[in-house]
């Protein structure tokens, strides 16, 4: 029960931390404006692949707080879900494609550091992240353009 229970909240906290970000955070009116790579996706696109990719960190999470006491990985993941959190207010809100950049970019490192912590202990867990990673690449190349662009 403790695992469904715990399995619970981290989908709880993430998935809901993730929306409740989105949500208050939206591209609008500037972001429509901006001068956009030719490989700039579809608006659509994003929140189902986030859905599925904040199911996954939350699930690699939880792996990782169920093996016990804070260790590493446990905290480069508490740390990459506050700078995931982070970037949308920073990009959309605060409307900085540069400091969104440097928060994306330190994202990206944590993302690496939680696979390399994981990829022995808990295989499973570093396997979820990467898809993580390799999304979280082609945003920091898109939001690398975006700067640039404007």
């Amino acid at each position: 029960m403790k695992d469904i229970l715990g399995l619970g909240a981290f989908l709880t906290l993430v998935i809901g931390g993730g929306t409740l970000i989105g949500v208050n955070n939206l591209p609008g009116e500037w972001y429509a404006g901006l001068v956009k790579p030719a490989f700039n996706p579809p608006n659509w696109i994003f929140a189902p692949v986030w859905t599925l990719l904040y199911i996954f960190i939350a699930v690699a999470g939880w792996r990782v707080w169920s093996r016990g006491p804070a260790n590493a990985a446990q905290r480069i993941w508490w740390g990459q879900l506050g700078l995931n959190f982070l970037w949308s207010p920073v990009f959309f809100s605060i409307q900085s494609t540069g400091g969104a950049l440097a928060i994306i970019v330190a994202l990206l490192a944590m993302i690496a550091a939680f696979i390399a912590l994981t990829r022995r202990a808990d295989p499973v867990a570093a396997l979820l992240f990467i898809p993580y990673a390799a999304w979280v690449s082609f945003a920091t190349l898109l939001n690398a353009e975006l700067f640039a662009l404007n």
